[in-house]
C-alpha cells in the first residue's frame, strides 16, 4: 500500500423515510446534505467532517434491518466514526435531544466513544483515539 493511499468509505442505510431521516442527520446530528434524488424523494447523502453516510428509502418500506436488533446478543453498531472530541461530540447530541444508547466510556481499544441511535434505529458508535490504535 502506498503511504499516499486515502481510502474511505459511505455506509448504506435504508430507511423509511428519507427526507425525515435526512432531516435528523441534519437537525439532530450536525450533519449537512445538498440534494435528494428521485421523485418523490428516494436517495440522499448526509455529510459530517469528511465522512457519508448514504440514506436510501424503498419504493415499497420493508423496515430498517440495524445490526444491534439482528443480532441483540452481540449489540454490533452500523457504523464506527473516529472523532476528535468524543466528549464534546457526545455533549452537543445530548443538547440536541439524541438517543444514546451508551455513554461515553474507555475502551480495551484504547478510544473514549459513545452509542448513539438515529431516526430508523441504526446504531453509530463515535470515538476518539486515546493512542494505541492500529490500522487507520
Amino acid at each position: 500500500m502506498s503511504p499516499h493511499e486515502h481510502w474511505s468509505i459511505a455506509p448504506y442505510f435504508i430507511v423509511d423515510d428519507v427526507v425525515a431521516s435526512a432531516d435528523f442527520y441534519r437537525d439532530r446530528l450536525g450533519f449537512r446534505y445538498d440534494r435528494f434524488w428521485g421523485d418523490p424523494p428516494r436517495f440522499c447523502m448526509v455529510q459530517r467532517g469528511g465522512i457519508v453516510i448514504m440514506l436510501s428509502q424503498l419504493d415499497e418500506p420493508r423496515g430498517s434491518f440495524p445490526n444491534h436488533r439482528v443480532d441483540p446478543e452481540r449489540g454490533a453498531w452500523d457504523a464506527y466514526v473516529w472523532v476528535e472530541d468524543a466528549e464534546a461530540l457526545h455533549a452537543e447530541f445530548v443538547a440536541n435531544g439524541v438517543t444514546i444508547a451508551r455513554a461515553p466510556c474507555v475502551q480495551p481499544y484504547h478510544c473514549l466513544d459513545f452509542e448513539i441511535d438515529d431516526l430508523d434505529g441504526y446504531r453509530l458508535c463515535f470515538g476518539a483515539d486515546l493512542g494505541g490504535r492500529t490500522g487507520a
